[in-house]
């Protein structure tokens, strides 16, 4: 028997809801997932790295007169450890979250990072290099997969901003924000997530990894030029630090992204690959 008889709202939700349709390939679902993890853990052991040397200089070599950030320790008025970061000339007090902080053996010490941020969590530039060397060949492997997969399927094509999107972004905006009742007309996915995709692919990620080449001596050595390039290894630690917070913004609205609209519809596509099309989904190019 029809559990909608005698009712039409069940009838009506589940027609806006629109049907199940088979949105995400193994090899998308794979690379996300590995993806993601591989980002943590190049977070943290970079985080790790950057402990045993705690600043960024906008220089070909290390200058103090073109520090950016420094997260360092001193001393207060008291006499007691303090912790301070540095950005631009301006100080803050940092202390017990950076610069002096958890050291991972049950006290605090002069240290940039917690270790509850850093993999190892104890101090080890070594095996901190190792993680972040390993992962980055996981992360980096796992974008070639996801583009090279895209362009066999011949569909990498719409998740690519293209300027007929260009109109739409504000549009689409204003109805996350509230502002408009409905979306501009999409396909697959919306001008919003074109732009964010585009970046990430085709911007942020390359450059996070031809700037992670840059700043290490064994490239410098033999590809000076893409050292140059990014203005000297110091400053190539600058811009990798740079890339890595805009991949972790990213990272982060993502995430706000799929708990709002609709958390358990969006990881059953991420696990198993099936989605339910929403209302407004599918509607334009």
């Amino acid at each position: 028997m029809d559990a909608t008889v005698g009712t039409t709202v069940p009838r009506v939700a589940r027609e806006e809801r629109g049907p199940i349709v088979y949105r995400h390939t193994v090899t998308t679902r794979l690379t996300h997932w590995l993806s993601a993890l591989a980002l943590v853990i190049l977070v943290a052991s970079g985080l790790q790295i950057f402990n045993a040397a705690p600043y960024l200089d906008a220089s070909d070599k290390t200058d103090p007169a073109r520090r950016v950030l420094q997260i360092g320790a001193g001393t207060d008025a008291s006499g007691g450890a303090t912790g301070t970061t540095v950005i631009f000339g301006h100080t803050f007090r940092t202390t017990h979250l950076l610069g002096y902080t958890d050291n991972g053996m049950g006290e605090q010490s002069q240290r940039a990072f917690p270790a509850w941020l850093t993999l190892p969590g104890y101090q080890d530039l070594a095996d901190g290099r190792r993680w972040h060397l390993f992962f980055a060949w996981i992360f980096t492997l796992c974008g070639v997969a996801y583009i090279v997969a895209g362009v066999l399927r011949k569909d990498l094509a719409d998740l690519v901003l293209r300027p007929s999107d260009l109109p739409k972004l504000w549009p689409m905006q204003a109805y996350y924000l509230r502002l408009r009742s409905e979306p501009p007309a999409h396909g697959k996915y919306n001008p919003l997530q074109k732009m964010a995709y585009t970046l990430v692919l085709f911007v942020f990620s390359p450059l996070i990894v031809l700037s992670g080449l840059a700043l290490s001596p064994g490239i410098d050595a033999i590809a000076g030029p893409l050292t140059t390039a990014f203005g000297g290894r110091q400053f190539a630690r600058l811009w990798h630090f740079v890339f890595m917070v805009a991949l972790l913004g990213f990272f982060g609205v993502h995430l706000v992204l799929v708990a709002s609209t609709g958390v358990l519809n969006n990881l059953r596509s991420m696990i198993l690959g099936t989605y339910r099309v929403g209302k407004h989904e599918g509607t334009g190019p």
